[in-house]
């Protein structure tokens, strides 16, 4: 790969991700967390930071700790620091659940977990700013500069947290009690809008011109596009922090970030479709025409966002607009992008070495996209059902449409798993003489 080796622990990332996500759904099915509680409460909270921390963030540092030092062509600051970081995440995400599920009387009660386990997370998610940060900023151009502003975004959105977990524990004074009692909706907004999307966003530029054999976005774009984002995230954190700080209201501040995030999803979309139009491999693999779904479930939600705001009921629907996000929109396109980079980076770690001195398969040749489809046609499907199934305010439908999505996350996984198995290989390519088979859950080079 051009401008960077393969990440040492970037499937073991992916792995813990996944798992996570099917602890998320296996939540969802039983009925635990919104929409059977309210959205404030510790059982939606546990299932909001398995989905955002577990799932969504340990997948997107997994998959930018391979693909920055790509975007900027330099080494990663310090492969070191990968796996420390994810144990410490993991341990800090164990934490606070656990001190979620005290405060919901799931567990005895004990304060000190969630000031832990937020202490565990600012540690984890330092090494990851610190290290993928130095390492943008080494050549702050193009893609990896969605990278920095998610990075900040991420740091924001942490900080919030941790002042979040010392104020339920009694410990952040009276300034940590008003920054908890009105500052949900700024930590949501930059973890969802600044770390996570602007991320993606950024990522996805050089895949899906990688993978499609396309041209760059013009950078004039590009920035435009990140501008609009970044003035959001700015409104929502500066403007939101001074607006609490002076005991203001935050409805302006929101309704400046908004728009702010509708210019950013409108010309990420013309983006998008150039890179589709200029494309020189016409045929569409899977992992592209299931990444389309992915974005059109990201201009749904901006216009239920604008149909909800305009009627005045987005408090009301908020757990809806807020699961087509997190798994339409974000869910959808890292699944998508985990077929094809696992396939990608299996075949460069097993076929790389013996390239020109052996036939090897080609990448296509790891996967089934024939058998892989009925899966994430299953798991899009679903995830639309449980969103009408919560505008509708049917927590029985929603746990049904859960279920499936169950089904076809399953299904993914075990794609992914014969990927890196090579089980889907020809068995006279599957290991030319010097090659040597993957391990499941990390690179051996």
């Amino acid at each position: 790969m051009i401008g960077g080796s393969i990440s040492r622990w970037t499937m073991t990332y992916f792995a813990a991700a996944l798992t996570w996500l099917l602890v998320a759904l296996a939540l969802m099915v039983a009925g635990i967390g919104h929409p059977a509680a309210d959205l404030a409460a510790p059982d939606t909270l546990v299932l909001v930071h398995v989905v955002c921390i577990g799932w969504l963030s340990i997948a997107m540092c997994g998959a930018l700790f391979q693909f920055v030092p790509v975007l900027v062509a330099q080494p990663l600051f310090c492969e070191r620091w990968a796996l420390p970081a994810l144990v410490l995440l993991t341990a800090g995400l164990v934490s606070l659940l656990a001190g979620f599920m005290a405060l919901g009387a799931r567990l005895p009660s004990a304060p000190w977990l969630l000031p832990l386990g937020a202490v565990l997370l600012v540690v984890g998610f330092g090494l990851v700013v610190v290290d993928l940060g130095l390492t943008a900023w080494r050549r702050p151009t193009g893609p990896a500069r969605f990278v920095l502003v998610g990075l900040a975004s991420l740091c924001a959105t942490a900080a919030f947290g941790a002042v979040f977990a010392f104020a339920l524990a009694g410990w952040a004074g009276r300034m940590g009690d008003a920054v908890l009692a009105r500052g949900i909706p700024l930590h949501a907004v930059a973890g969802l809008g600044g770390w996570l999307t602007l991320t993606a966003m950024g990522v996805s530029y050089r895949l899906l011109s990688m993978f499609m054999l396309a041209p760059d976005v013009e950078d004039r774009k590009s920035r435009l596009t990140l501008a609009a984002g970044a003035l959001a995230i700015a409104a929502t954190v500066g403007g939101g922090a001074i607006a609490i700080g002076f005991q203001l209201g935050l409805n302006t501040v929101l309704s400046i970030a908004a728009l702010f995030g509708l210019a950013c999803a409108a010309l990420y979309g013309r983006d998008i479709a150039a890179i589709f139009r200029s494309r020189k491999r016409r045929h569409l693999e899977l992992n592209m025409r299931m990444a389309m779904l992915s974005f059109a479930s990201l201009a749904a939600t901006g216009l239920l966002g604008i149909v909800l705001v305009s009627t005045r009921t987005l408090p009301l629907y908020l757990g809806a607009f807020a699961f087509l996000v997190a798994f339409g929109w974000l869910s959808g396109l890292v699944l998508a992008k985990l077929y094809k980079i696992v396939a990608f980076l299996t075949w460069l770690e097993t076929y790389g070495p013996v390239m020109g001195r052996a036939p090897t398969p080609r990448v296509q040749d790891l996967v089934a996209e024939s058998r892989a489809s009925k899966w994430f046609t299953i798991y899009y499907v679903s995830v639309w059902m449980g969103t009408l199934a919560l505008l509708a305010a049917e927590p029985g439908a929603f746990r049904m449409a859960a279920a499936a999505m169950t089904v076809g996350v399953v299904g993914i996984v075990r794609e992914i798993v014969r990927i890196r198995r090579l089980e889907d290989v020809a068995s006279p390519l599957r290991l030319p003489a010097g090659a040597v088979a993957p391990h499941l859950l990390f690179a051996k080079t």
